[in-house]
């Protein structure tokens, strides 16, 4: 599994090019290569910048302004192999006493029911070893119109689903469109599918 470093931005400044180059100038200050994904909100009040790398790289990385994401686990969506304009976070933390249910939850049932839903090409879910929101759950969509499928809704409000969202803490829930995504070539995906 991949693990990742993410810069965030809360408000792009100049055009995608400009923000291109940051996340160039970015990857090249990891002393570890890294595949890029630069993603821009669709209100574009924010941008996220992945420097994707190799788990075992994670603990000594320690690039400035940056959240290390470990991997917990990853699924090849109902979409695979379809591109994937869209990325959709929900980074959230979650009320004590509750982790091991929400762990649970998200490991048996609702990751791997998103995952089917035609439109997801590709699901992660990364903890943040550098502060919170402490989850960082991501999904590579062929479009927005994904969270609108009766399949994703049957997942989203499941007797389950119902039991566990209510305990979620700092919340973060944001659609970006993806501008660069370099983990589509070669042996890089042959990894994470």
């Amino acid at each position: 599994m991949r693990a990742a470093l993410l810069l965030r931005r809360s408000r792009p400044s100049g055009s995608e090019e400009r923000l291109l180059a940051e996340a160039r100038t970015f990857a090249r200050s990891v002393p570890v290569p890294v595949r890029l994904q630069v993603c821009v909100s669709l209100d574009g009040a924010a941008a996220y910048v992945y420097g994707w790398i190799n788990f075992q790289a994670l603990s000594a990385q320690r690039a400035q302004g940056t959240r290390r994401l470990a991997p917990l686990a990853e699924w090849r969506g109902a979409s695979a192999g379809q591109e994937a304009p869209y990325h959709y976070v929900v980074a959230t933390d979650i009320e004590a006493g509750w982790e091991a249910e929400f762990n649970r939850w998200y490991e048996a049932e609702h990751m791997p029911g998103l995952a089917a839903v035609p439109g997801t090409v590709y699901c992660a879910r990364l903890r943040s070893l550098d502060g919170g929101p402490q989850y960082h759950n991501c999904y590579d969509l062929t479009s927005p119109q994904a969270l609108e499928r009766d399949e994703w809704l049957t997942v989203r409000n499941s007797f389950w689903s119902s039991r566990v969202r209510p305990h979620f803490m700092n919340t973060r829930r944001v659609m970006f469109r993806t501008v660069l995504d370099e983990r589509r070539s070669g042996a890089f995906m042959e990894h994470v599918f």
